[in-house]
């Protein structure tokens, strides 16, 4: 989401009777001509300068008065005035330095594009907290943490931008994200087209909501990433699960357990749930970063890391205790593959950059997409997905209720054909290529497929080991951007 981030990974109540659980679903210069404002400016890091904007905390109200200092990126190296572009990141669920850091496509196309660059940090993550400490502190604090309001931030933004640039207020803007912020894009040019003239929306699953895709799809597609890498190591992980049930039914196993998982804390059998949670969000969030080249988007990996893990899951019919010793080699892959790990702790799986908070509260409100496994058609244990336990534990952690049709009725769910100029971008080994949208819907309205991609790949620098198919997707969406840039720049010679 996400860009996973988005990020990017998945929470699952084990226990019985419960459900998966998508609120922690993760989920990514010199400067010529800078606002002219020098108080905004506070710091100039290598290719980039870094700047603080004042919004609104509500822009829908008129009543609340009260200001914040969102955070957002520049970088003017190769931006001309003369047929230029600027291009801009929807930040998403974390850390706006960390996703530019990854976003290194719009980089790459800047000196082609002529393109400014402008990374916007997403409300409530990252320094652009709108109640500073106490942003998380309750659901009042929380109130404003919205796609909607964070759209409305973008705007706002890029209004300023245009105002105190000289030369910027004839430029045409393009919204581009991945994952949560890849459906921020596609929102942006659906709800304002008169801002941005286009949107590449990557890895963009705005079709994970409600009953739009079955709700097994996700894992559906994490299991066969792993059948693809290994012939038997989606048996052993399927395996593994009962394996955990029976060695932890004893004391002596649970402290065997801890020992040969080289976890960081002793466990008690209250744990499971939360060591199998963790185990489940390590195989989601390798399916998310198979990149072909060694890679430390969420953890420092190896080039391929499921065909690296699939090595030691080869024999799902070995006793229970070498089946777990199998799964640790598996998992220190993803954990520990720099060496420099001394052990395990179940209660983290990605980056701190990402902003597990925030997303929790935005799942446990609009962003509500269902998950659900068989254990049959999938590597997971039986989960049903159940809206009303779900809504309990949302209300039980923020006091609130969710909202399941809240963003289709504001954004359209599949009824989008009105819309114009959005790139839908999504690998086949991204597991959230499935709430995608993979077909052309009008002309304007395109799909690409990356073949042997992971989430957002197109969205990464250029390197030597990317695939042929991530090479043409790209061709293709600055071939997009390039219409679009010109389009603009046609109809604004037109002008009287």
């Amino acid at each position: 989401m996400g860009y996973p981030a988005l990020l990017l990974s998945l929470l699952v109540f084990l226990a019985p009777g419960t459900c998966i659980d998508p609120r922690r679903v993760l989920r990514t210069l010199s400067s010529l001509h800078l606002p002219t404002n020098p108080a905004s400016r506070s710091s100039v890091a290598k290719n980039y300068s870094v700047f603080y904007f004042q919004q609104k905390v509500d822009h829908f109200g008129f009543s609340n008065m009260k200001t914040f200092k969102q955070r957002y990126l520049l970088a003017d190296k190769h931006w001309d005035k003369d047929g230029g572009s600027i291009l801009f990141y929807t930040g998403n669920e974390g850390d706006i330095v960390w996703f530019c850091n990854n976003t290194g496509f719009m980089w790459d196309v800047a000196e082609e594009l002529k393109a400014m660059l402008v990374f916007a940090e997403h409300r409530y993550y990252g320094e652009s907290l709108p109640f500073g400490n106490n942003s998380f502190q309750d659901g009042r604090h929380l109130n404003f943490l919205t796609s909607e309001q964070a759209l409305a931030d973008f705007v706002e933004l890029i209004k300023h931008l245009k105002r105190t640039i000289p030369g910027a207020e004839d430029q045409p803007v393009i919204a581009i994200g991945g994952s949560y912020g890849g459906m921020l894009a596609a929102w942006f040019r659906m709800k304002y087209p008169h801002i941005v003239v286009g949107a590449l929306a990557a890895s963009a699953p705005i079709w994970q909501f409600e009953d739009f895709v079955p709700c097994d799809m996700f894992m559906k597609i994490v299991t066969t990433d792993f059948k693809k890498s290994g012939s038997n190591c989606s048996v052993t992980i399927l395996r593994s699960w009962d394996a955990i049930n029976r060695l932890s039914s004893t004391g002596s196993g649970l402290q065997w357990l801890a020992q040969t998982l080289h976890l960081c804390s002793p466990l008690t059998f209250e744990d499971i749930p939360n060591l199998k949670e963790w185990i489940m969000e390590t195989w989601v969030n390798l399916a998310m970063v198979n990149y072909p080249y060694a890679s430390n988007f969420l953890q420092p990996l190896p080039a391929w890391p499921i065909k690296v893990v699939c090595q030691y899951l080869i024999n799902p019919s070995v006793p229970d205790s070498m089946l777990i010793q199998n799964i640790f080699q598996a998992l220190n892959v993803y954990y520990n593959y720099s060496g420099q790990a001394k052990c395990l702790n179940i209660s983290e799986t990605a980056t701190k950059n990402l902003g597990s908070l925030g997303w929790s509260y935005q799942a446990c409100t609009e962003m509500v997409m269902p998950f659900c496994t068989n254990g049959i058609d999938d590597m997971f244990e039986p989960h049903q997905w159940n809206l009303k336990k779900y809504s309990d534990e949302c209300f039980k952690q923020w006091g609130v209720r969710p909202r399941p049709s809240w963003i289709i009725t504001m954004y359209g769910g599949k009824n989008i054909k009105s819309h114009s100029n959005i790139i839908f971008s999504n690998g086949d080994l991204d597991p959230w290529s499935g709430g995608g949208v993979t077909k052309d819907i009008t002309d304007t309205l395109v799909a690409v497929t990356i073949k042997e991609g992971a989430h957002h790949l197109d969205l990464r620098a250029n390197n030597a080991l990317d695939p042929t198919s991530v090479l043409l997707a790209r061709a293709l969406e600055i071939e997009h951007m390039k219409r679009w840039i010109k389009d603009f720049h046609d109809n604004v010679g037109r002008q009287p």
